[in-house]
């Protein structure tokens, strides 16, 4: 079983609190690709739009 690191469980309460914008700010600490980066910041944005009240 692999040892919980601080990130990831900040990132899980993140997501289990529908927290857009916290998910964001702990994933620009994470060293991804160009590609992988955009890929992230396209999801988060996709995430932010949907939590958006309507």
């Amino acid at each position: 079983m692999a040892q919980p690191i601080p990130l990831r469980e900040h990132l899980e309460a993140a997501l289990a609190n529908d927290d857009p914008g916290e998910a964001r700010r702990l994933l620009a600490r994470v060293d991804f690709s160009e590609a992988q980066r955009r890929h992230v910041e396209g999801l988060l944005d996709a995430w932010e739009r949907e939590a958006r009240p309507k």
